[in-house]
């Protein structure tokens, strides 16, 4: 046994210190050290990265391959340049959502682009062959917008002119598209018109509606907006004419009552 841990037990002991206390002191386990719970980790903040959009998805080629090019992958930067212009509208009676970019071919979204032309500013001229719309502004410039024209065997062409204009109008389809496609009827109810489907976010007219008329009789063509971004850029109709509705707002307040409108034939148009 070590002496001078007996000289310490004497030194407590003649302290009025007990043998047992020494005995505890000595043999006793040291106390644990408290040990206290750590904070659940948390890293920093990290920025998310952009995501990044999937490719294209459009609907089948336009029948002539000349005028139709498919999209490249969409580009994330398409939402930086377009999101203000196609951001949901605010003050409808009706919501008019985003669009979703990456749905629509960027090559069919509005811009102004060079356009020669003999016809006075705010005519409205119509290429379905490369499924654009132009609103002439002269000095060789126009506003274009891409649409979705009519599939074959419904096409047309000729002038015209805009003979009524109507805020989410109410749809009145033709007997002879409804023979074509019965299971129209399922959407249709009786209104203030006749049968047909009332203006609103299903109401397959969108937004708005010109109303085209030639010879003083309406063609029952129409120009108007669309709840399927996807079908811009193609030819889907029963020959009229459709637009995003971002668009379609934008031209109703650009154009009057009586303005031409010029639909050109199915050659390939050179304009760009």
């Amino acid at each position: 046994m070590d002496y001078r841990v007996l000289a310490v037990c004497f030194t407590l002991i003649a302290g009025s210190a007990s043998a047992q206390d020494c005995f505890l002191f000595f043999c006793s386990p040291p106390p644990m050290e408290r040990v206290e719970p750590l904070e659940p980790y948390e890293p920093p903040p990290v920025a998310p990265a952009y995501p990044r959009a999937p490719s294209y998805q459009g609907s089948p080629p336009y029948q002539d391959p000349r005028s139709y090019q498919r999209a490249p992958s969409y580009d994330p930067g398409v939402d930086r340049q377009y999101g203000g212009m196609y951001g949901a509208v605010a003050g409808e009676p009706f919501p008019v959502p985003a669009v979703q970019l990456s749905e629509v071919n960027p090559n069919y979204l509005r811009r102004v682009v060079s356009y020669p032309s003999n016809e006075p500013p705010g005519t409205i001229i119509i290429d379905p062959a490369s499924r654009y719309l132009y609103l002439v502004q002269g000095g060789g410039r126009a506003i274009r917008y891409g649409v979705g024209v009519g599939r074959q065997g419904f096409g047309w062409s000729g002038v015209a002119t805009i003979r009524d204009k109507q805020a989410w109008p109410d749809w009145y389809p033709p007997k002879e598209m409804i023979q074509r496609q019965p299971e129209l009827r399922r959407q249709l109810s009786q209104l203030r018109s006749g049968i047909g489907v009332a203006g609103g976010p299903g109401n397959p007219l969108g937004a708005r509606a010109m109303y085209l008329w030639a010879g003083g009789k309406d063609t029952l063509y129409r120009i108007h907006g669309t709840n399927e971004p996807h079908t811009i850029g193609t030819s889907v109709s029963s020959g009229c004419i459709r637009m995003l509705n971002q668009d379609v707002i934008d031209l109703y307040q650009r154009t009057p009552l009586n303005a031409k409108v010029v639909v050109l034939g199915s050659r390939v148009s050179d304009a760009r």
